[in-house]
């Protein structure tokens, strides 16, 4: 397949990057959790990509939607909770999208598009209700504008965490209406979710990534 705007290595590149952040901010992420939920997300998140990073480094992956796919597999197999489900839906379907996909840039965003789609539908979630959804939504947003306008996959991808970074922020005014947030009902407002802070995280990843496959050719 030719290169739909993020190839395999790009692809590897994120989520070993994805791993390595994680691991580092385990502890934030495990805070803002216990604050308002479980207090698990944190550890979850490492342990998952960790997994994921092992699971797609053995470079047998040739596409992205290769690396997707078993990316999402393997956070579906391996964390607990809500966080492994709908990540793992979110890579898997997006891999799945992507393994048909054609040659246009933004055929990496409509991947990610329908990715992120499957995490509401498995969640029940819209935008609003203080969930990932609330920084994946403007990030995949961001990404296809920029790929479908210009075609620039670092710009896109820059773009994308920037607005996964404001839509994870945003959610310390709302209150929350989905998970176990959900049930300190007001009291849940002045907190940021874990899993809209773990969605931020991974957007910067991908920026990361696509930057430095850029740079090295």
């Amino acid at each position: 397949m030719s290169d739909p705007g993020i190839d395999a290595g790009a692809a590897r590149a994120w989520v070993r990057g994805a791993a390595d952040v994680f691991g580092r901010r385990m502890d934030y992420l495990t805070g803002l959790d216990t604050a308002i939920g479980d207090g698990d997300h944190g550890t979850n998140m490492q342990r998952g990509f960790a997994a994921a990073a092992e699971a797609v480094g053995s470079g047998d992956h040739g596409t992205a939607g290769e690396v997707f796919t078993t990316t999402g597999r393997t956070l579906i197999s391996s964390v607990g909770g809500a966080s492994g489900p709908l990540y793992g839906s979110l890579f898997r379907t997006a891999g799945k999208r992507l393994s048909g996909a054609g040659t246009e840039p933004g055929d990496v965003g409509s991947a990610l598009e329908d990715g992120v789609e499957a995490v509401g539908r498995l969640g029940g979630a819209r935008e609003g209700d203080k969930t990932l959804l609330d920084a994946c939504l403007p990030a995949v947003a961001a990404l296809t504008g920029v790929l479908r306008s210009r075609g620039d996959v670092v710009e896109a991808a820059r773009a994308a965490a920037d607005a996964a970074a404001k839509g994870a922020k945003d959610t310390e005014d709302m209150v929350a209406r989905k998970g176990r947030a959900s049930y300190m009902g007001q009291r849940s407002a002045g907190h940021r979710d874990p899993g809209a802070a773990s969605a931020a995280l991974l957007f910067e990843a991908l920026a990361t990534a696509v930057g430095e496959s850029k740079e090295t050719g």
